[in-house]
């Protein structure tokens, strides 16, 4: 008897292809090559020393075992007063499941969720994950296409012609990736009363430069959130999210978590306290200091004749057109890659729409970004 060595749902998983990218640039570099990275969304700071001390003094005093598998009711208790404080949101603590990181987050939400043939709605251009994860659990995504020349942002009225007896939800991301565009009070409003249920990643929250961002518990409660600490905090590697839900899904997705996950790292919760009790200064500085980078870097791509029809006011990313350049935007980026020695993320990865887009990431130091912009210059000049 034969048996298939690899099943189907691993093989038929595509890659995110910015993670190809990285890793073709850290062997680049191991080969002693210098890479700029304006690809990956990754902070470049520091995590704050508020943070580290916490995390550090949680490892003296041992707390390393195995915490509640919903996570620590301390930190679920801080994380309901932050949404309190920030949107007058009402969330108990027992509506809070912490991950190790969002895309745990993303993979217990769609498995309690969705049923085989359940669909989820979600803009083009998007994160590359959450298609991947729905098909994981046999889910289908159904695709909203979005336009350019409104910043690519979502319309209510073509959410509502994609909407069948089959949806279950609607994926929302302000301050999106890979865009920066912050979705105004009023869209989400409308798009909030339109599906069963809301998906709302808000990983993003407390990056925005101009106006506001909103969560979704401002307009309804039949929501999930999707938050972490990796983007604001600049804690990519401590791997530390958690999920918002109704009450009916908690205890589901904490069975799930204790069978796949067990719990997240107890050290790292006591870190994520501090993170909402105590970093408040270094986040304004890191803050006002992207402010500065993203005008710097879309002044630059304009002069280099790349595309920003509508300025991104939030996350890090700049979504820019270069179609005239090539119309296969992965061969590009790794030419730009290979060749100028510069990181920058294929706008197909994040969709149809986005391909002969390119998506630069201003996680970086200004030096850095202001090198990136003289190489592809370069690059272009000799194209």
């Amino acid at each position: 008897m034969k048996f298939k060595m690899i099943a189907p749902r691993a093989q038929d998983m595509k890659s995110f292809i910015v993670m190809d990218v990285l890793e073709r640039a850290q062997e680049m570099e191991r080969s002693g090559q210098n890479i700029i990275h304006l690809e990956v969304g990754e902070p470049d700071f520091d995590t704050p020393e508020s943070i580290k001390a916490a995390g550090m003094r949680a490892i003296r005093e041992g707390k390393t075992h195995y915490t509640h598998s919903q996570g620590l009711l301390q930190l679920r208790e801080a994380i309901c007063e932050n949404y309190g404080e920030k949107y007058g949101a009402e969330i108990s603590p027992e509506q809070v499941l912490v991950t190790s990181g969002t895309s745990p987050a993303l993979l217990l939400l769609f498995s309690a969720l969705l049923m085989p043939g359940d669909e989820v709605i979600l803009p083009n251009p998007h994160y590359p994950c959450y298609p991947n994860v729905i098909f994981f659990v046999k889910g289908k995504p159904v695709l909203v296409d979005t336009e350019e020349a409104e910043g690519f942002r979502y319309s209510p009225r073509k959410i509502q012609e994609r909407i069948t007896d089959r949806t279950k939800g609607i994926i929302i991301n302000s301050p999106s990736n890979p865009t920066g565009i912050v979705m105004e009070q009023e869209r989400m409003k409308q798009i909030a009363s339109l599906a069963p249920y809301i998906i709302s990643d808000e990983i993003y929250h407390g990056l925005v430069y101009e106006g506001k961002e909103h969560t979704i518990f401002e307009f309804t409660d039949r929501c999930f959130v999707i938050n972490g600490f990796s983007k604001l905090y600049a804690m990519t590697g401590w791997r530390l999210g958690y999920l918002i839900a109704p009450r009916e899904f908690i205890r589901p997705m904490q069975v799930m978590q204790q069978n796949l996950f067990i719990s997240p790292n107890s050290f790292v919760q006591w870190a994520g306290i501090a993170a909402l009790r105590e970093a408040h200064q270094e986040i304004r500085e890191m803050k006002d200091i992207y402010s500065r980078r993203r005008l710097f870097m879309l002044s630059k791509l304009r002069e280099l004749g790349l595309g920003v029809v509508v300025e991104p006011t939030g996350a890090f990313y700049v979504l820019a057109n270069a179609r005239h350049w090539s119309s296969n935007s992965y061969r590009f980026a790794f030419d730009i890659l290979e060749k100028a020695k510069v990181g920058v993320t294929p706008g197909i990865d994040f969709g149809s729409r986005a391909e002969g887009f390119l998506r630069f990431s201003y996680a970086n130091s200004l030096g850095k970004i202001e090198e990136g912009m003289e190489r592809l210059q370069k690059y272009l000049e000799n194209r």
